[in-house]
């Protein structure tokens, strides 16, 4: 066994042992030296943090000391015995708590720094392996516990006192304001820098443990200038026969994002009604604006997940020959990406975003930006200096509408970014008397958003009253194509029941989450080949269809619901101006069960009907009426812009701590949904049973799927609240298979081949098509 080591014996220090060579401590990396892992860290770290602190330059230092103390306690005779002992990885007795090698580097920053970068020095050193942590905390372990633990193994001896040496920080000329502002700046820089130490301290170790792995990452940086252009041209080509009122609106909009797009980074807005090729004269701006400016990523983040792979699907078609491999450009990060279509490079790609163009979800986004632990925050650093395009950002949910635009704000004011506010229907968001938490007044992309909307202007809203299904499926029947779109599954349900009642069951279809990604996408295909064909469509549906789904309909009917909800509704109502006009028709729902509305849905319903009984909007969808609309939506409603009190997690001048944040209660609380889903897999067809007799025949082997399986898998399957998944599984009707994925025992019983999982009657909300 070794004595206690002394610092001339620093070369026989040890930070992994080697999977290749588990016996030969000869061939394991070391601690210290050019090839050692502090270096390797430290190396990354100061990098990664240059380019994230790039506003704020002061705080780059925290990098270097954040790589050369993160593992001070394998300096410890205790750690190194243990590390020979076991012949394994340490970051295995580091999660398994027999190991504590990183409160040592947290205490001697807090010692050495001066407040509050000894704190924010502490926090991501102490969880740079179990996750940040809240700063005091008497419910559970918190740094303050960290930092006060006695029980260390000395590891000062064996340390160079070089590597020790702290230095002066000045505090950036850019954060400023308030206590509470100043408190909410320092903790996320606290988290950019986790993000940066973390994602360096797992990319240096896999270079060390796992080459074959880390040779297939993405090198190099992309050239944005070669892709625009080559974009650019194959949007030319694409729309150089376009002719009608519909095609020059869009080409108006495409020069738009064309010309702004070589401006300075900062926020910008693009307010263009649906079916104005939002969507790809956005991507224009951002490809160009990287080039223009030395941007580092695009990031295009989008609410539904049952628009996400149509978006990823239409970029990686118009940018195939743009680049070397279309494949290695874009990265999607959501739940339901095609297995098919992910390769190592991809997935390797998913876990620190180190990508070109990365497709990913609102939810994935901002939960990322207020995370906790590694897994999730390894890539915040790549964030900063990136194009972030918001689309439909009108879909923020108000209960957390105060730290999603301080966050917005902070990302373009301290991290070099330009955020896109990309929607159909702009939501007022700017900052005024009465809406105090509002975004500095943007910079428009389009200039004049009236007469681009008076361009595209090709439907016509009306009221029908109320309406219950039976009147519904009567008013859909006399359509030879027709769309209804309703709030809630169960309502979903009836009305396509009542109208296979009334008008038979050829050309009737329904859509809702109820339904398996896998199955949707093949209805929403025979859905649009009917509509190209002329051929009677009927489709009745949940909201998921109504934004980016590319369907043209010549008549629509809404349930009540949030007008911008509704706007997009109508977005699919002649939606390339084929016909004179098309009518989108908003009705109350008649039968009290669907009448009922709860959450988002009925604050959102709510403010339409004021708007609706005001009387004073000729044109609902004009942009005064949804300027009115969100008004009451969002200004109104100032008790519920940060209703889970993520502002409250972040302090500073405690004589406790100088930097108190609670990381860990701030990641709990900030979640989009609300409301706990489970997904059930389902095998419906003779393609997705054979997937699931494979899950079985692993969980009878005592296996576990490989992420490729995992990720078919997730296509197959439906969610149900909580409540009603833990019934299922009392009730037999689903099964557990190694250990966590919920299968239906009797597909033939509970799912239905046009309304999808229908275990019991429970009206489910569609919430879930956010995802995590």
């Amino acid at each position: 066994m070794l004595s206690v080591l002394k610092k001339d014996q620093a070369a026989f220090l040890l930070a992994h042992s080697n999977p290749q060579h588990s016996d030969d401590p000869s061939q394991w990396e070391p601690l210290l030296g050019a090839s050692g892992h502090l270096h390797r860290v430290t190396r990354r770290t100061l990098r990664f943090a240059r380019s994230a602190f790039g506003q704020l330059p002061e705080l780059a230092v925290l990098g270097l000391l954040a790589g050369r103390w993160h593992d001070l306690g394998k300096f410890s005779d205790a750690f190194q015995q243990y590390l020979r002992g076991v012949g394994a990885d340490s970051h295995k007795g580091e999660r398994t708590g027999r190991v504590d090698h990183s409160s040592a580097g947290a205490q001697h920053a807090m010692a050495t720094l001066a407040p509050p970068f000894n704190a924010m020095l502490a926090y991501a050193i102490a969880g740079h392996h179990a996750g940040l942590l809240n700063g005091l905390d008497s419910q559970r372990t918190c740094l303050k516990a960290r930092l006060r633990k006695t029980d260390l193994p000395p590891w000062r001896e064996a340390v160079p006192e070089k590597l020790l040496t702290g230095t002066g920080i000045a505090i950036p000329r850019g954060i400023s304001g308030t206590k509470p502002e100043i408190a909410f700046q320092l903790g996320f820089a606290t988290r950019m820098l986790f993000s940066c130490l973390v994602d360096a301290d797992f990319l240096a170790t896999e270079s060390f443990m796992n080459p074959v792995q880390s040779a297939q990452r993405p090198k190099g940086k992309a050239d944005f200038a070669v892709i625009a252009a080559g974009f650019d041209a194959r949007l030319d080509e694409r729309f150089a026969t376009a002719q009608g009122r519909v095609a020059e609106a869009r080409a108006r909009v495409l020069d738009a994002c064309r010309r702004q797009a070589l401006g300075r980074p900062g926020l910008y807005s693009l307010t263009v009604p649906t079916g104005g090729g939002k969507t790809l004269s956005s991507l224009t701006f951002a490809l160009k604006h990287c080039a223009a400016n030395g941007l580092n990523r695009i990031i295009y983040a989008i609410p539904f997940t049952s628009i996400i792979e149509q978006t990823a699907e239409v970029f990686r078609a118009f940018l195939e020959g743009c680049a070397e491999d279309v494949d290695q450009l874009i990265l999607e990060h959501h739940s339901n990406f095609d297995p098919e279509l992910e390769t190592t490079r991809t997935r390797l790609a998913s876990e620190n975003w180190d990508a070109p163009l990365v497709v990913t979800t609102n939810v994935q986004l901002f939960e990322s930006l207020f995370a906790n632990k590694p897994v999730r925050c390894r890539k915040l650093h790549r964030i900063a200096n990136s194009v972030i395009v918001l689309d439909e950002v009108q879909t923020l949910p108000v209960t957390l509408l105060a730290p999603c635009l301080r966050v917005i704000e902070l990302l373009v004011n301290q991290y070099g970014c330009t955020v896109v506010l990309c929607t159909a229907t702009q939501p007022a968001l700017e900052r005024r008397e009465d809406f105090r938490i509002g975004l500095p007044a943007p910079r428009p992309i389009i200039e004049d958003p009236v007469s681009l909307y008076r361009a595209l202007q090709r439907v016509e809203l009306r009221d029908a009253g109320s309406l219950d299904c039976p009147t519904l499926a009567v008013r859909m029947s006399a359509c030879e194509q027709g769309l209804a779109i309703v709030n809630t599954r169960a309502h979903a349900a009836a009305v396509f029941e009542a109208l296979q009642a009334h008008a038979g069951a050829d050309g009737c279809f329904h859509l809702s989450a109820a339904m398996t990604p896998d199955h949707r996408s093949r209805r929403l295909a025979e859905i649009r080949q009917r509509l190209a064909d002329g051929a009677v469509c009927r489709v009745v549906s949940t909201q998921l269809i109504e934004a980016g789904v590319d369907v043209d309909f010549p008549v629509v009917w809404r349930a009540l619901a949030g007008l911008d909800s509704v706007a997009q509704a109508a977005g699919r109502c002649n939606r390339e101006g084929q016909r004179d006009t098309g009518i989108t028709w908003i009705f109350r729902p008649e039968e009290p069960a669907f009448a009922r509305l709860f959450g988002t849905i009925k604050t959102g319903a709510s403010a339409t009907s004021q708007v609706i009984d005001a009387g004073h909007h000729q044109d609902l969808l004009g942009l005064d009426a949804i300027e009115h609309y969100f008004r009451l939506h969002y200004w109104s409603r100032e008790q519920d812009w940060d209703k889970q009190k993520i502002s409250d997690c972040s302090r500073v001048g405690d004589p406790k701590l100088p930097l108190d944040v609670d990381f860990a209660t701030m990641a709990e609380r900030f979640r989009f949904i609300d409301d706990t889903q489970r997904p059930v897999l389902i095998g419906w067809d003779d393609e997705s049973r054979a997937l699931i007799d494979v899950l079985r025949r692993l969980d009878g082997l005592g296996r576990y799927p490989d992420r490729k399986l995992s990720r078919r898998l997730q296509r197959l399957s439906a969610s149900v609240a909580e409540r009603r998944w833990k019934q299922a599984l009392q009730a037999n009707q689903i099964e557990l298979l190694c250990d966590r994925f919920a299968v239906l025992l009797a597909p033939d019983l509970y799912y239905d081949r046009d309304l999808g999982l229908r275990l019991d009657a429970d009206p489910v909300y569609d919430a879930q098509f956010l995802i995590q």
